[in-house]
């Protein structure tokens, strides 16, 4: 008697774990652990999406040149110190993959991109290049590439008050600077190779991503981020020196939407360009008010017109990812910026 009620409670035990299971699973849209690549894991943005992919118990190798060293938690499975303009390393980097997120990429903010341009195309040529065919070679099932609002042409952009820029806009091609053309390269190169090898290619355009763990200071830190650092250094009352006029205007997308937006479309069926970032329109000028608003102190704004200040607007038309992804930003610039500027002042 003993025992068939013993044998009794544990199938109805068993019973119930698989009940579990199969809620659990059908919940998790039958997941299934991938081996994922994110070349740039290192950095910014690639650091962001390999911490989301390891939570989702995927096996993530991330693969950087370097490591940023205020990036904390563990984001990866496997961590691999790969300089990726050397083709035995992008091999090496892909082995095993199924999905590749490339990030890995030599850039910077406006005042490097606009100095910087031999060793830019140079490097993220032998980057892509190298991915791509390594990527193919090791029969990689999906490649993201990551591209930039800078493939947008100059003549699009010379009105402050500009519309958003659609993915169509970006030809006929005359990019404000030679990260643009690179940048514009790699996304024909992606095509050529969707067409001629059948890959299985995501292709976006990032505009202005920031947040935490970016880069903020040695010259390479975005207008977001380096605001936040002239601000937080200054005393109070102070002054903060902002590039150009403070009347060029852009849009700016915070970390975690951009990439839950990426993840969504490295997901989906769609193989064109398409825009990740915010449509809001601000100015320099405002992005500091806001900047200088959130830390309490009273400072005022000087302007450098010999500094670079790239083009005059730059906005993102986000109609394409609206409809192909049902994605939008849902954490506002104040809220953003907010997190940002605590984290860059308690770096310093």
């Amino acid at each position: 008697m003993d025992l068939r009620f013993n044998l009794r409670k544990i199938k109805q035990s068993l019973n119930r774990i698989c009940l579990t299971f199969e809620t659990t699973n059908k919940n998790q849209g039958d997941f299934q652990m991938k081996h994922i690549l994110v070349t740039g894991g290192g950095g910014f943005i690639g650091s962001h999406i390999a911490r989301e992919l390891l939570k989702q118990g995927n096996f993530v190798r991330i693969a950087d040149v370097k490591f940023d060293d205020y990036i904390k938690e563990k984001n990866y499975s496997e961590k691999v110190t790969l300089n990726l303009r050397v083709w035995d390393n992008c091999l090496e980097a892909t082995k095993g993959i199924d999905l590749v997120y490339s990030f890995a990429a030599n850039m910077g903010g406006i005042g490097f991109i606009t100095e910087v341009g031999a060793e830019v195309m140079h490097d993220n040529t032998l980057i892509n290049t190298f991915m791509l065919e390594a990527a193919r070679q090791n029969k990689v099932k999906r490649y993201l590439y990551t591209s930039s609002a800078c493939v947008y042409p100059t003549y699009r952009q010379t009105d402050p008050n500009i519309k958003g820029l659609r993915e169509e806009d970006a030809y006929p091609a005359d990019p404000d600077n030679f990260y643009g053309w690179e940048k514009l390269y790699t996304e024909k190169m992606c095509e050529a190779y969707q067409r001629d090898y059948k890959m299985d290619i995501r292709i976006l355009r990032y505009h202005n991503i920031y947040g935490p763990e970016g880069t903020y200071k040695g010259g390479r830190e975005k207008s977001p981020a380096a605001i936040c650092r002239k601000v937080a250094e200054a005393s109070n009352p102070g002054t903060i020196d902002i590039w150009g006029d403070g009347k060029q205007t852009r849009s700016y997308c915070y970390i975690d939407d951009a990439v839950k937006g990426t993840m969504m479309l490295m997901e989906s069926d769609y193989t064109k360009p398409i825009n990740i970032g915010s449509d809001r329109l601000v100015s320099i000028n405002e992005l500091a008010d806001m900047v200088i608003k959130i830390s309490g102190k009273k400072i005022t704004k000087t302007h450098n017109l010999s500094a670079p200040q790239g083009v005059r607007g730059r906005n993102a038309d986000l109609t394409l990812v609206k409809k192909v992804l049902n994605w939008q930003p849902q954490v506002s610039l104040e809220e953003g910026l907010t997190k940002t500027y605590k984290w860059i002042e308690k770096q310093l």
